[in-house]
């Protein structure tokens, strides 16, 4: 159940990034792609086209990769701290 609930979270935050994003496309205050990626990196963990989509994002645009993975082994640390340690 403890990991039910485990996902239920990252997939919500990922999708109130996702959410955030899009509208941060619209308002000058809110950094829109950066929200997006952000959502894209959390969400690609629980699904695989958010998986592939980051992978072809990746491909595409080398610099960002590596900001990218460097963020995501970031979160994973974090995560870890708040959850636990994966199984």
């Amino acid at each position: 159940m403890k990991a039910f609930f485990k996902r239920l979270a990252v997939q919500a935050v990922g999708w109130a990034f996702i959410v955030v994003g899009i509208i941060g496309l619209f308002l000058p205050i809110l950094q829109g792609i950066l929200f997006i990626l952000i959502g894209l990196i959390i969400l690609s963990t629980q699904y695989s086209w958010a998986h592939r989509l980051m992978e072809r994002i990746r491909a595409r645009f080398p610099r960002l990769a590596q900001k990218s993975h460097e963020a995501s082994v970031r979160a994973q640390l974090w995560l870890e701290r708040i959850w636990g340690r994966r199984e």
